[in-house]
């Protein structure tokens, strides 16, 4: 199907028009560029009608007008409609909204991140546990370290005073949920820790635990400091006191058994130009 010849129209007196790309009037004669053949051509000014030239031109004008109003509208609606989809109520930041599902999420300037979460790992510590092995009497304590897999998250972000949003799903015990626990959470809210993970050979520790005789003595791991806000129904929001240095780190949430071996990971990598940031102090 041949396209569509778009141009202006050149009405004549008999009523017929021709469909010129632009016309030029020169005293009793009129140049005009035809639009289906591509050459200028020429003809006695007194053949064009002129008044119904301006009519003509002014109703297609009119119409292209119209038009454009009409698709205006009908991308405004589809604005609209993407804004309701993503729960226009939870607008997290100018121009920003929570995306719609159950999970973690990280704000990183003006994007929102979904965190994943991975599956730690707990290793027995292979000094400690020779140790014992040698010791004549088994009072060495065991140690336990918390791991992940691999020297660095996936998710990375640059802006170190970052936010987090945990939206659960209401309670109902028939529905599947994508957030996985270790263990039953307990009933007052999300417990969730900021962890900062050590990296050591292809792993980065979150803890260490130490225990005697089945009874747990000592837990160590380097928590940073966060307050828990609930901002609507299900939905947490967590803010940080001062900006995150460059790092690798994990958010756990607290059980009742300890903390939850699924974690959401993800690094904070330094921005070129920027000056040093001063550590975090340690959660007391």
């Amino acid at each position: 199907m041949p396209a569509l010849l778009r141009g202006k129209k050149l009405v004549l007196k008999d009523g017929t028009f021709q469909l010129v790309r632009d016309y030029q009037r020169n005293g009793e004669r009129v140049r005009y560029l035809s639009a289906e053949r591509g050459d200028w051509e020429e003809i006695p000014a007194v053949m064009v009608d002129w008044d119904a030239t301006a009519k003509t031109a002014a109703a297609e004008k009119s119409e292209e007008d119209a038009l454009a109003k009409k698709i205006h509208a009908q991308e405004q609606a589809q604005k609209i409609e993407t804004v309701m989809d993503v729960d226009a109520s939870l607008q997290v930041s100018p121009g920003v909204f929570l995306p719609p599902g159950e999970g973690m999420f990280v704000i990183d300037g003006k994007s929102v991140k979904p965190l994943e979460q991975v599956g730690s790992q707990v290793k027995t510590d292979k000094k400690q546990y020779l140790k014992r092995v040698l010791s004549p009497i088994p009072i060495v304590p065991s140690k336990q370290n918390v791991q992940i897999p691999g020297t660095r998250a996936s998710i990375r972000v640059r802006n170190g005073q970052t936010e987090f949003y945990l939206r659960e799903a209401p309670a109902d015990p028939d529905r599947t949920t994508p957030i996985v626990k270790s263990s039953r959470p307990g009933e007052s809210g999300p417990e969730v820790e900021l962890v900062r993970a050590t990296v050591k050979g292809n792993k980065r520790q979150l803890e260490s635990i130490k225990s005697l005789f089945g009874e747990q003595l000592e837990e160590k791991r380097n928590t940073i400091s966060i307050q828990r806000w609930e901002i609507a129904p299900t939905v947490f929001r967590f803010t940080l006191s001062e900006p995150l240095p460059p790092g690798e780190y994990a958010l756990a949430e607290r059980l009742p058994d300890g903390m939850n071996l699924f974690v959401w990971d993800f690094g904070v990598d330094p921005v070129t130009g920027a000056k040093p940031t001063t550590p975090l102090k340690k959660k007391n």
